[in-house]
């Protein structure tokens, strides 16, 4: 609506810069238990686009290249986002922008780490609960096997990597998943949102950049995976990373840094300043 007339056209920045503080007002006042619920079904949305991912890439390198799978995989796990936009859940990357209503004195420190808390406490539910299910559906047998090849080792690898890389993987993924969702606050329909979540998810998988919650996916699927001795066989390779401290501290934890200084840092605060500074 503007002066008056009923308009169709997407919101202009400045527009989505007042929407995006709204709507962290509205997400911080949430009940408890809501927020949990739904970052609950958060985690799990996510989880479903990483397992997406995973049965998609698996075994198609060799005939498409590096490149081109990578492409694929980013593509189809854009499902998370979309089912987390759409349906409608609390994930916590996404919610790194309610920093925007706490500078503008809107919602309180305290009122932004609780939920930060909830959130990340919920998507860690979400996310393992569906990993260990999806585990429990022996799913990785699919193509001999080939399916929780690619899962093992997808963790390992997130399992190896150093603090230092890690850190700015989650910086640049959680900017391109937080630009998704700010690009989201100019939507007026459904189709809209779809729209603006693909090309910023499919860059931060291609790119080979890390979300904390898809992680929360990737590598538990990996180590349930690893607890068949016959599929660390076929895999042959070195596996003492993928335990629940490479998880927890070695990946967890620098990616996690990472996520909120590229959401909350580099989208948020810079939006902020850019549109919702009192200027003059």
């Amino acid at each position: 609506m503007s002066n008056g007339e009923i308009t169709v056209d997407a919101l202009l920045p400045p527009a989505m810069a007042e929407k995006a503080e709204n709507v962290g007002l509205a997400k911080a006042n949430m009940d408890a238990m809501t927020m949990f619920l739904l970052a609950i079904l958060a985690g799990s949305f996510i989880a479903l686009g990483a397992e997406f991912c995973t049965v998609t890439i698996s075994g198609i390198a060799d005939k498409v290249g590096f490149g081109l799978t990578k492409l694929i995989g980013g593509l189809v796990f854009c499902l998370g986002l979309i089912l987390v936009i759409v349906a409608g859940a609390e994930l916590f990357t996404g919610n790194n922008l309610i920093l925007m209503a706490t500078i503008s004195g809107k919602v309180s420190v305290g009122r932004l780490l609780r939920n930060w808390i909830i959130v990340y406490i919920g998507n860690f539910v979400g996310s393992i609960a569906t990993a260990y299910f999806i585990y429990l559906s022996e799913q990785y047998k699919m193509s001999n096997n080939a399916v929780g090849l690619t899962a093992i080792n997808i963790a390992n690898l997130k399992c190896s990597d150093m603090f230092v890389p890690l850190f700015f993987k989650g910086i640049y993924c959680n900017a391109l998943v937080c630009l998704a969702v700010w690009l989201c606050f100019s939507a007026r329909t459904s189709m809209d949102k779809i729209l603006c979540i693909i090309f910023p998810i499919t860059a931060f998988v291609a790119s080979g950049f890390e979300h904390c919650v898809a992680n929360m996916y990737f590598i538990p699927i990996g180590m349930f995976i690893k607890s068949q001795a016959a599929m660390v066989t076929e895999y042959g390779k070195d596996l003492s990373n993928l335990t629940w401290y490479g998880f927890l501290v070695k990946n967890l934890i620098p990616v996690t840094l990472g996520n909120i200084v590229g959401g909350a840092g580099f989208v948020g605060i810079f939006y902020w300043f850019i549109y919702r500074r009192k200027k003059g």
